[in-house]
């Protein structure tokens, strides 16, 4: 796809993605890590502005005020406006903030006509790559402003790609811990991150080598039954399953299940972008932080997996994966709303297989136990765009594999999503390592 086919394409996914919204909707923001979406419609516009059209010659800029109001956190082109007051900025409304957008589209549209340099192209496609992670975020803070809401309102009201729902349920209803299947890695001296020829994030980069001790990984991420065993088990009363840090969490927040979860009548709910659901025992589970994610893995005598044993597991030759990019079965957010699919994680369907991981890519963002930081020999990009990723390089985690919010097109098994350990808005699940 050319360039301005794939610009077209993407820059329409981000208003399919607030269609269902009301301008209301758009306004809200929930809490200071999630952004109203009208602030991610105006700031991923504010990003092919600033540095793919202000550097050319005859291009008019929008709105002068606008590149205060949706900087992000780019110091070197202007101080940002404060990331948790985006919900007290009314103005501009969503019929400007889309006249915004087309006044960009069609600059770049001409750009693109006339021709781009070779950092041009760069800067499109940092540009195209940051609005897809954009449209993921826009899918998890619209979910979390919903929760607020004590009507549960509906999102998108798709079905689930699930076999059998709730009631009917029988394939992994009764696991146990002692159910789980694995797959067997053999370490050795390996070569991890982006070594291929297409677009990868600075941090994906350089390739270099590391060794792993031989390992078990997990076929399939941790239902949601499995984690109600945990809770019934007094997971999240028993300190000495938890980081100190994240027991600060469960007693600060008083949190005693995933986010989203609430009991009914005796009976597990959790909120989705379709509403209130009763939990599914054969579901994995979703929206856990890190130290949730390490509590369950201490819990069931196993751990979570470093960021390379993941890469790796996944990449090798002795390893097929059900749910590689170009799979029709895996689940992401593109293809389950042009479907009118609910944009939820769905059941691993696990196999006899004994060389087979299920889901490892798209479904579910998967924490590993690895900190956010360079790779040997990383250097940051030149220029505002060095700010991307480098400067985050502190208190957060990897998680790797995507989700059912992420484009199909935005993820490769080198990608290293991060976040801060007691994050849980994000569709973030577990898968054991051994």
């Amino acid at each position: 796809m050319d360039f301005l086919n794939r610009f077209t394409s993407i820059r329409n996914f981000s208003r399919k993605i607030v269609e269902p919204l009301s301008a209301e909707d758009c306004v809200i923001q929930s809490m200071p890590d999630a952004s109203p979406m009208r602030w991610h419609l105006a700031h991923t516009t504010w990003f092919f502005e600033m540095f793919l059209l202000k550097p050319t010659a005859d291009y008019e800029v929008f709105d002068k005020d606008f590149e205060y109001l949706f900087n992000s956190y780019y110091n070197t082109v202007g101080e940002p406006f404060p990331r948790s007051k985006r919900g007290l900025i009314t103005r501009p409304g969503m019929a400007h903030t889309l006249e915004y957008r087309r006044h960009v589209d069609n600059a770049v549209a001409r750009l693109l006509s006339d021709g781009l340099s070779g950092q041009q192209k760069a800067i499109l496609e940092i540009g195209l790559n940051h609005e897809q992670q954009h449209q993921e975020l826009m899918l998890t803070d619209i979910k979390h402003v919903l929760s607020c809401n004590p009507t549960y309102p509906v999102y998108i009201s798709g079905k689930s790609k699930n076999s059998s729902d709730v009631a009917k349920s029988t394939m992994q209803e009764n696991l146990k811990r002692t159910d789980r299947s694995w797959i067997e890695v053999s370490g050795g001296l390996v070569f991890i991150g982006h070594q291929s020829t297409g677009f990868c994030f600075d941090n994906e980069q350089p390739p270099h080598r590391e060794f792993l001790e031989d390992f078990r990984l997990a076929k399939r991420t941790v239902s949601n039954g499995e984690y109600i065993e945990f809770i019934e088990d007094g997971g999240y009363a028993t300190p000495s399953l938890w980081l100190a840090m994240g027991l600060g969490f469960v007693k600060d927040q008083n949190w005693k299940a995933p986010l989203y979860w609430e009991k009914r009548d005796g009976a597990w709910h959790h909120f989705t972008l379709s509403g209130l659901k009763k939990v599914a025992l054969d579901e994995p589970v979703c929206h856990v932080s890190l130290f949730e994610a390490d509590a369950f893995a201490r819990w069931s005598g196993y751990r979570l997996p470093t960021e390379s044993e993941w890469e790796y597991a996944v990449q090798t030759n002795m390893v097929k994966t059900k749910s590689s990019v170009d799979s029709p079965e895996h689940h992401f957010a593109d293809r389950l709303l042009e479907n009118e699919l609910a944009l939820h994680p769905q059941t691993s369907r696990v196999q006899t297989d004994n060389k087979t991981l299920f889901d490892a890519i798209g479904n579910l963002w998967e924490w590993t136990s690895s900190q956010y930081t360079a790779y040997p020999g990383y250097k940051s990009l030149d220029g505002a765009l060095g700010e991307y990723n480098g400067k985050f390089m502190c208190n957060q985690f990897v998680l790797r594999g995507g989700s059912c919010a992420t484009p199909s097109n935005h993820i490769r098994t080198t990608y290293r999503n991060f976040f801060p350990p007691e994050t849980r808005w994000q569709f973030s699940g577990i898968r054991l390592a051994d």
